[in-house]
């Protein structure tokens, strides 16, 4: 009777959406917190239904009283929660001396394993192959599906964590050049002290992060990453779902070391897009300061034509780059772009040979109209018919490109100087008469009419090697094409990459030659592959696997003379050449964690279970023979899915031991080379 009952149970509370996990499952903590609080939701959907309501309801004349202990007494003795906390209470993990079961206190959750890819190459093209049984056709069809990231989080207590983020050994260290793959013997440094070699390290990145802040710590001019933007359909898949909560966790662990790292005259700029953007601007915030935010970039990223169909207006097709700098009064450099004639430049200088006083103005509208032997603008459109507008235009701006230097726009200035003033007022009493001002170190300022001229020659600048009109950068970056840059770096990762351009953009905008760059969401390698072509020194991390799409691929492309993105922009002309360090964080438990995930069944998952607590490290209060001798073996525990499977096994691994502590790296156990331990020993100055 109680077991068909926990099952009417199980079925009502799935009712409510807040109360299952991403797996489908029920979150008994969560259901636990909801009755406490005494939740009108959860109360109402258990009254709702006469089950529930004869079972935890009682009926005082024409009122009912919810009978919470004996909800909450219930959902304890049948085991109403999610299969992974059912089976980590019985295996014996717990934080802090209490089983999950019984924990209601607010504990911080950290990901620190962030992420194993399911095999393939990489999140945008990885596809898995699978059968599917079709009714219609009767028979199994071949189908595809995208692979997908599988990421745990762990509760960690603070002496866990003081242990997780000791500073990592390193392996597999070899540096690259135009010679290829070279043996390295230390790593090259100025005469600070500080290394000088761009470097590529793979592995954890928050742990990275930790291990870069003594030899880094207030040394990088620039942090540009593209974080998961949590869209809930994006490639980045967390076990439960990436969670808005846990999302702003993973960011915030990160974002607190990124800030150290950061010079004082340095800044942070971090792509997003609109589900996450005001929470991520809160967060920023608190760590970087509301002062020192930087005004907030809008990318045009996308086009309706790449919509097959269109159900939403307006159709969103923008993302943004968030920016902070690390000190209050940070300006970034002038950056100037290209544009176009703008009829705002309505006048041309007659005879402006002549003296000042002497010069005579027409309007540039008035020209183009005598010019074609038109009295006024309804003589030129009589004359041209409908596209008397643009060939207006084009005459306008042919016009002023050729004669930049006696074309002038009539402007009001804001805040002009008394000096200033005067000869404004002047110039509204003296109608069609220019006065001029002196200033000392700077041209003269002419007034005319009430207003002030602007020349057109002042626009142009020399922009990848010709002088063309221009203007400073605003912060709506429309010329910045997110199309067909999938071949650029020769990786071809069709989605998810950000354009070279955009990268140059914002390193010329913060940064000079031989500034250090960081990336810790490094992916197919564009912040470095921009950074080194533009002579800054870098550090990318990175952990997923992208196979021949990787950034060292990218890197050594570019080191060879890779000709695509940014390359033959006159200011770069990149022929190639330079270096680059790779190194992999030394792999403790994490080996375990990858072996996990390579399994193909349960099959696999329970032959290696013996390898795992001969040769790693388990939580020490794993009860290994319950699950080795029992669970294993029920039915319940062999119908949960694979990834399910995988879970469990691997929470059961101490998630404080994925990488080797450089405290740890000469024990024999980790198995490091002498050379590993020399270099290790050699990067952090030992």
């Amino acid at each position: 009777m109680t077991e068909n009952f926990k099952s009417v149970l199980e079925n009502i509370l799935k009712k409510d959406e807040r109360l299952v996990d991403g797996n489908g499952e029920l979150n008994g903590n969560l259901i636990h917190e909801y009755a406490s609080s005494l939740d009108e939701g959860l109360i109402e959907l258990l009254l709702n239904e006469e089950a529930t309501r004869e079972k935890f309801f009682l009926k005082v004349k024409d009122v009912y009283v919810f009978k919470q202990n004996d909800f909450k007494f219930f959902l304890d003795e049948n085991k109403i929660d999610n299969s992974y906390t059912q089976y980590a209470n019985r295996i014996g993990l717990s934080t802090g001396g209490k089983f999950l079961k019984d924990i209601d206190d607010v504990v911080l959750d950290f990901p620190y394993k962030d992420c194993v890819l399911e095999g393939g190459q990489s999140t945008e093209e990885g596809t898995d192959t699978y059968f599917e049984y079709d009714e219609n056709e009767q028979d199994y069809i071949e189908k595809e599906a995208k692979r997908k990231e599988i990421f745990f989080n762990q509760i960690l207590a603070k002496d866990e964590i003081d242990r997780l983020t000791e500073p990592k050994a390193f392996t597999n260290i070899k540096r690259y050049t135009e010679k290829g793959e070279e043996k390295i013997t230390s790593f090259n440094r100025n005469e600070k002290g500080q290394i000088t070699d761009n470097l590529i390290i793979k592995g954890n990145n928050l742990l990275a992060l930790h291990a870069l802040k003594e030899q880094f710590q207030g040394k990088v001019k620039l942090i540009y990453i593209d974080p998961p933007y949590n869209t809930g359909n994006d490639e980045f898949k967390y076990n439960d779902k990436f969670n808005h909560s846990t999302w702003l966790t993973f960011m915030k662990n990160r974002l607190e070391e990124a800030f150290h790292l950061l010079h004082s005259d340095g800044a942070i700029f971090i792509s997003i897009n609109h589900i996450e953007l005001p929470y991520l601007s809160i967060l920023l915030d608190q760590i970087f300061s509301r002062e020192n935010k930087l005004p907030l970039i809008t990318l045009k990223a996308g086009t309706t034509a790449s919509y097959r169909s269109i159900n939403d207006c307006p159709v969103n097709v923008t993302e943004f780059v968030i920016a902070y700098s690390k000190t209050t009064g940070y300006k970034p450099k002038q950056v100037y772009r290209e544009t176009s004639y703008s009829e705002d430049y309505s006048h041309i200088i007659l005879n402006p040979e002549e003296t000042p006083e002497n010069w005579k103005l027409k309007s540039l509208t008035g020209y183009v109209h005598e010019k074609n032997n038109c009295k006024n603008w309804r003589e030129f459109k009589k004359k041209f018919g409908p596209t008397w507008k643009k060939i207006r235009f084009d005459e306008m701006e042919k016009y002023a490109l050729k004669n930049k230097t006696s074309v002038v726009s009539l402007n009001t200035l804001q805040k002009p100087s008394d000096k200033i003033s005067i000869a404004v007022k002047k110039s509204k009493d003296v109608r069609d008469k220019v006065f001029e001002v002196k200033r000392k170190n700077a041209e003269s300022i002419y007034c005319y009419n009430g207003r002030t001229l602007a020349f057109f020659s002042n626009k142009f600048r020399e922009i990848d090697g010709e002088l063309v009109p221009s203007e400073i950068l605003t912060n709506i970056w429309s010329d910045i094409s997110f199309l067909g840059i999938g071949p650029e770096g020769s990786v071809t990762l069709e989605n998810g990459k950000k354009p070279e351009y955009l990268l140059k953009t914002i390193i010329e905008l913060i940064t000079d030659s031989g500034d250090l760059v960081l990336d810790y969401h490094l992916g197919s390698g564009t912040t470095a592959a921009v950074a080194h072509k533009m002579n800054r020194q870098y550090i990318g991390v990175e952990q997923l696997e992208y196979g021949d799409n990787d950034s060292v691929t990218r890197l050594n492309n570019v080191i060879n003379g890779d000709k695509t993105g940014v390359s033959d922009y006159e200011d770069i002309k990149w022929k190639g050449g330079g270096s680059f360090v790779y190194c992999e964080l030394a792999k403790n438990n994490q080996k375990a964690i990858d072996k996990i995930m390579s399994c193909k069944s349960l099959k696999e998952l329970i032959t290696l279970f013996d390898e795992l607590y001969e040769k790693y490290f388990l939580n020490y209060n794993v009860k290994v023979r319950v699950f080795k001798e029992k669970i294993v073996k029920e039915k319940e525990f062999q119908n949960l899915s694979l990834n399910r499977q995988k879970e469990i096994f691997a929470r059961m691994l101490d998630l404080n031991q994925l990488y080797v502590n450089v405290s740890d790296m000469e024990d024999s156990r980790f198995k490091l080379s002498d050379e590993d331990i020399a270099l290790t020993k050699n990067f952090y100055q030992l």
